[in-house]
């Protein structure tokens, strides 16, 4: 039984960019495709999209990595909110991510958004994860 499958989802990409793998797979969910979307508007992941291997939904993430074909563009990524330890904040506790390089994905009233949306909109919520 999996306990945390947002945390499997980010293990998997930050495992396949090590690997240098060009694609990675697993299974899918509403907000498991939600947040490759926005991995992918931000420019770390080259595409994402969801397919049914036996029955079930998949997600299949393509890796982006720079000119060079060696360096992945994802440097880091680590799960911030746990089920065991939930981490919340406001709009004024929203942290920059690698002196604004980096990303962060917040689940809010108003969705799924990174940290810059969540500034615009005014808005805080559920701090998931942060990459660089």
């Amino acid at each position: 039984m999996m306990t945390d499958p947002i945390a499997d989802m980010l293990t998997r990409i930050r495992n396949a960019a090590r690997v240098r793998k060009p694609k990675v797979s697993m299974p899918a969910s509403r907000l498991k495709r939600r947040i490759a979307d926005l991995l992918k508007s931000e420019g770390y992941l080259t595409n994402v999209r969801e397919d049914v291997a036996e029955g079930f939904p998949v997600l299949e993430i393509e890796i982006k990595y720079l000119p060079n074909g060696s360096t992945p563009v994802l440097r880091g990524v680590r799960r911030e909110s746990r089920p065991g330890q939930r981490i919340y904040v406001a709009v004024g506790e929203i942290p920059k991510v690698q002196s604004g390089l980096g990303v962060a994905i917040l689940s809010t009233s108003k969705g799924v958004i990174t940290d810059r949306e969540a500034r615009a909109q005014k808005v805080g919520g559920e701090l998931l994860c942060s990459v660089w």
